[in-house]
């Protein structure tokens, strides 16, 4: 069954709002089975979106709509809908019941135009909405059927989870399940180089590589007809990425981090680490703070941004500072064996470098950075020479920190 995506609203248009209902969408498609082959983003223009639908109507089985659904005269997909599936709009009788409970529970005034939500096309199955005041509906043709969502992913999500996966789970015979591989360590193009022979052969499951900051993600995808028979496709697969990429593989698991992965290890392992910041300036710890329960393990972090900071709060000396500089292998190694000792922790990282997109110099350019990691008096210091504006830079710092320290961590638990 073919899909086709339409987000309505001029907000995204304008660039006011990031689309994140397509990427969702997207993946949950994907995950039943549905193939999507056109997406499309539409300003509130009644006769621009009755040309796209004609259109997505003509070529697809299943179209999905996104957004204006809301009580305002601007608000004109579910007229747009009906029209164009022939359909006249009638009210809903609990449409319109849950819309006053929704008012009167809130203590909110209510206008006359919401009275305009709890219209739906004739003939439609009705999605309610307890999280907001637009119901969704879902308009089946003869050849095409119509899922017409509310904009607000807090109201989207949970409608298409509840209501509407089951819908399209019961009309779709095969679903598509993943499993995300993550590496580290590893770059795009070696770790593409490694698989190349899985890539090429590939038929179900099937395989694809995604580079990140720092890392590599795996996507193992197969199809079948019932979840357990896909994932069973998948496991030999997946095995076979552990056999290549051993413990370069920091998780399997679809939404966690590298910093929850080394959190864990960190935690499991009764390690504690600490940093020392110059220019990520606090990056790498507001990343692993982002951790729940990392607390066990974290306990102060230091931004040393300035000569005189790196040497009274990390100990760094004041020859090495005039005789190598601020950006140099010496003055990383001192910074993470510093910040180590002053908090008292088992692992000290040292970030140091020069993020442009001035400071930089022939013999230092901008990119130029220095991380040292000391885990228990043993310090490894490695120089990077990273690519981009400002910000790519300390981002690509913090993610190559974050690698070394896991790397120390794994280093540590196999002596």
């Amino acid at each position: 069954m073919t899909v086709e995506l339409v987000c309505v609203g001029t907000e995204i248009l304008m660039g006011n709002i990031v689309n994140t209902n397509a990427a969702y969408m997207s993946e949950k498609c994907a995950m039943l089975g549905l193939s999507m082959y056109y997406q499309s983003v539409v300003g509130d223009n009644p006769g621009r979106l009755r040309e796209l639908l004609v259109q997505a109507k003509g070529r697809s089985d299943l179209v999905i709509l996104c957004g204006g659904l809301g009580p305002t005269q601007d608000d004109l997909t579910k007229e747009t809908a009906a029209e164009v599936m022939g359909r006249s709009l009638v009210e809903d009788a609990r449409a319109r019941q849950e819309i006053a409970a929704y008012f009167k529970d809130r203590r909110f005034t209510m206008t006359e135009n919401n009275w305009k939500q709890a219209m739906v096309p004739e003939g439609s199955i009705v999605l309610y909405n307890p999280n907001g005041t637009a119901p969704g509906m879902i308009i089946e043709g003869e050849e095409t059927t119509m899922i017409l969502l509310p904009g607000p992913p807090n109201e989207l999500i949970p409608m298409f989870e509840e209501q509407v996966y089951p819908y399209l789970r019961s009309r779709q015979p095969e679903v598509i399940c993943s499993r995300m591989v993550k590496v580290c360590g590893v770059g795009e193009s070696l770790a593409e180089t490694r698989i190349l022979d899985l890539i090429e052969g590939q038929t179900n499951p099937t395989i694809a590589t995604y580079a990140k900051t720092g890392e590599v993600h795996i996507r193992i995808s197969a199809k079948a007809a019932a979840e357990e028979e896909a994932y069973a496709l998948i496991a030999p697969m997946e095995e076979e990425l552990y056999r290549r990429f051993g413990d370069h593989i920091f998780t399997d698991q679809e939404q966690e981090t590298l910093e929850e992965s080394i959190a864990k290890l960190l935690i499991a392992n009764r390690l504690t680490v600490t940093t020392a910041e110059s220019c990520t300036g606090g990056l790498l710890a507001g990343r692993l703070v982002n951790v729940s329960g990392v607390s066990e393990v974290f306990k102060e972090g230091y931004i040393t941004y300035s000569n005189e900071a790196k040497e009274k709060l990390l100990g760094v000396a004041k020859e090495t500072l005039a005789q190598f500089g601020a950006v140099s292998p010496q003055t990383a190694e001192e910074m993470a064996r510093g910040c180590a000792a002053a908090a008292g922790a088992d692992i000290g990282i040292g970030i140091t470098g020069v993020a442009g997109p001035d400071g930089g110099t022939e013999e230092k350019p901008v990119g130029l950075v220095y991380i040292g990691c000391c885990c228990r008096g043993r310090v490894m210091v490695e120089e990077f020479r990273f690519n981009g504006n400002r910000s790519k830079v300390r981002q690509s710092a913090v993610a190559y920190a974050l690698r070394m320290l896991r790397d120390a961590v794994l280093a540590e638990v196999s002596q």
